[in-house]
């Protein structure tokens, strides 16, 4: 396990027990005695995972601060107005989307060789399989054993090995070092046409903006669809390459997420605390 992965177990369970008792307002002495380590050691690990202060990075979790982000994004507005050169489209510039088949999908990946490997990132362990095709699913999981068995659930048909490949290194140096790769990274997915229209609009969301669920049916110009876009998004297997997690309630509220309601808390505070710190390396 890298030092990386160490500081978000740590902070998941500061942040989590800070989320559980928020009216006692926890202090630093508090959080460090609970994680075992000083309170100059805490704040040392807090601030080379997050690049701010317990203090400042708790600020990023309110409901304040996420009503705040909402009124200053206007997804339609950055969907329409930012250039193809811009790094606010980030996302969109790197991740290529290909659609699956029904029939290959019904056929349960028969035919597939699908390659599969775990790594540490910032926000936890990672699952990621892969096809020839291109990326099938990358997933946070908690235990390889349950992360696996989920997965194999949609393609049962199909030939496991655990590998890697060029396109596994792309992600692990982007999760890992924070390299945006020289080419798309291609992703090889099962989805309507529907689902597919919702997470291409996920990809136009710049990092450090959060959006409602009614916004991205407004994007996709069909505005009545909220629940059903919740739903498509919900369905997303792209953990944070299609970044769902900037997808919050019209009233703030984070809202659900597929891999821990309490994970999307801390990535959205992440990417804040990035943005925030002068030696940001991040777009």
């Amino acid at each position: 396990m890298d030092s990386n992965h160490k500081h978000y177990e740590i902070i998941k369970n500061s942040i989590e027990y800070v989320l559980e008792h928020f009216e006692e307002q926890p202090n630093l002495d508090v959080l460090a005695e609970r994680v075992s380590l000083s309170p100059f050691h805490f704040q040392k690990v807090f601030r080379t995972w997050a690049g701010v202060s317990p203090k400042e990075f708790l600020q990023f979790v309110t409901v304040t601060h996420a009503k705040h982000l909402l009124k200053e994004s206007n997804l339609l507005d950055t969907t329409y107005s930012l250039g193809l050169s811009s790094t606010g489209r980030l996302h969109d510039l790197f991740v290529k989307l290909e659609a699956m088949t029904p029939g290959e999908f019904k056929r349960g990946g028969e035919g597939l060789i699908l390659q599969y490997e775990v790594f540490p990132s910032s926000f936890g362990e990672i699952l990621l399989v892969s096809s020839e095709r291109g990326i099938q699913s990358l997933q946070f999981i908690d235990t390889l054993e349950q992360g696996i068995s989920d997965t194999k659930k949609e393609f049962p048909n199909a030939i496991w090995k655990e590998g890697s490949s060029e396109e596994h290194k792309k992600i692990k140096d982007y999760f890992q070092k924070f390299l945006i790769p020289e080419t798309p990274i291609p992703l090889y997915l099962y989805g309507t046409e529907f689902q597919f229209k919702v997470w291409k609009s996920l990809l136009k969301i710049p990092m450090g903006n959060l959006c409602t669920y009614g916004d991205i049916a407004e994007s996709i110009r069909q505005p009545s669809a909220q629940r059903a876009v919740g739903t498509a998004i919900g369905k997303n297997p792209i953990a944070y390459l299609i970044p769902c997690h900037r997808v919050i309630q019209t009233s703030g509220l984070f809202g659900g997420y597929r891999w821990n309601p309490n994970r999307k808390r801390m990535i959205i505070a992440w990417e804040q605390s990035k943005l925030s710190s002068p030696n940001n390396e991040l777009s």
